[in-house]
């Protein structure tokens, strides 16, 4: 069973791959086709071609590698200098332009001339490179909103999972209690597991981190009033001073470090609470600037990478992840001993999640990404305006073809940095915990 459960996670998650590959490249395709580009070809993966069929002017199909897609427009660089497209040079680098021209050309006919990607004006260039990466954002937020909105977000609750015996400092790192330990301020004072807090001094509360403020901030005599099988209790507790794990601004613990604070001594459970709109936008914000966050110090991460995928050491729990690790973490989540509902909430959110990076990394304004051409054609508009209010002749559009040697060493740093990530992946994957 546990084999066909993560058998069948690793396929689902493939399938919401590809959906979400064919989601990025329709975009690209639906605007080109407004604004008139002809796209001989939209194909969702790399490699052989496993089925596809022509559908106007159009080749739609499928290949045998899902890890990416494309759709091919007549005229993404203009001709060269001399006006032609294709040429020959010994030099490497203008061999590399020149091929890259010479694609772009590929399938012409007799009436493509205005149907050419370079000859639209740069905001509808920029329109259509920046289509695709706004697909995934939009399937990142509809999913996001959708599992925030109608299951929430799984978070410490103010009800009791389990009671302490005894007072420990948590920096001692044991769970048992030892000759001498007082009795836990919650035991002593009957607080019992199923409990719900709904006040702490009169104060009603419905939120655990600010139950958890008023405790730390609270030594002495206080008062509970929980929900226990349908009744108020009122309950009097004596909170004791102790060594209790520190939290960061997000209530989230920070490991190894310490704080002497309030303590009733007892375990919050966990639970879905669904998130109202603006809670739910404002989770996706702080999801956006750590996806930022995360984009930037991908640099930082490959010496941890290596050791992890050929010295052995340990996967740190932020570690990148590829395609191939979110396959074989999706199959852990089908694993899981949680209730049906739990598993897709989380299977969707790691979707999401993944929507949400390729809309971050194909912004980045380097060739070959989407953010490298919407980059050189507001580059071309900039150039093109700074000329109009100067009255300089135009300089024409900006060959993005130029900077392909360029491209070509950035997509070798992306292979090789995506290489690396699958073999930690395989060897030392990252797991839930």
């Amino acid at each position: 069973m546990t084999v066909l459960m993560t058998v069948l996670g690793v396929v689902i998650f493939a399938v919401g791959l590809l959906v979400s590959i064919a989601w990025h490249e329709l975009g690209h395709l639906s605007t080109a086709k407004i604004f008139g580009i002809r796209v001989p070809q939209y194909m969702v993966g790399f490699g052989p071609t496993i089925w596809s069929r022509m559908k106007g002017e159009t080749e739609y199909g499928i290949k045998a590698i899902p890890m990416g897609g494309y759709i091919r427009m007549i005229g993404m660089f203009p001709p060269g200098e001399d006006g032609r497209v294709t040429a020959r040079s010994t030099s490497p680098f203008r061999s590399m332009i020149e091929d890259a021209r010479s694609a772009a050309y590929e399938e012409l006919r007799p009436g493509d001339e205005d149907r050419l990607f370079y000859t639209r004006k740069p905001w509808k260039r920029v329109i259509v490179m920046f289509a695709g990466p706004f697909m995934n954002l939009v399937l990142a937020v509809a999913i996001f909103l959708t599992t925030l909105m109608a299951f929430g977000l799984n978070t410490q609750t103010t009800s009791v999972a389990s009671v302490s015996d005894c007072v420990i400092q948590q920096s001692e790192k044991r769970t048992s209690c030892a000759a001498g330990d007082p009795a836990a301020p919650a035991k002593a004072a009957g607080l019992l597991a199923g409990d719900k807090i709904v006040a702490f001094n009169g104060r009603p509360t419905d939120d655990w981190s600010a139950l958890q403020k008023d405790i730390r901030a609270t030594v002495g005599p206080a008062t509970l009033t929980v929900e226990r099988a349908g009744r108020t209790v009122e309950l009097k507790a004596d909170l004791i001073k102790n060594t209790v794990a520190k939290t960061d601004g997000s209530g989230q613990y920070v490991k190894d470090q310490y704080v002497t604070a309030g303590f009733l001594g007892f375990a919050p459970a966990t639970g879905y609470v669904p998130q109202s709109f603006g809670q739910s936008v404002g989770r996706m914000g702080e999801m956006m600037q750590t996806g930022v966050q995360s984009l930037v110090a991908l640099p930082s991460k490959v010496p941890d990478l290596w050791n992890a995928a050929f010295n052995g050491a340990e996967r740190a729990q932020d570690s990148p992840m590829g395609v191939v690790g979110a396959a074989r973490v999706s199959g852990e989540i089908f694993n899981l001993d949680l209730p049906p509902t739990h598993i897709l909430v989380i299977f969707l959110n790691l979707l999401a999640g993944f929507n949400l990076s390729l809309f971050l990394f194909n912004m980045l304004p380097l060739l070959p990404l989407d953010g490298g051409h919407i980059a050189g054609a507001l580059w071309e508009s900039l150039r093109r305006n700074v000329a109009r209010v100067f009255k300089r002749p135009d300089p024409g559009p900006f060959d993005v073809a130029k900077l392909m040697p360029v491209a070509y060493v950035v997509a070798s740093v992306f292979i090789c940095f995506t290489l690396l990530v699958m073999v930690a992946d395989v060897v030392n994957p990252i797991k839930i915990t």
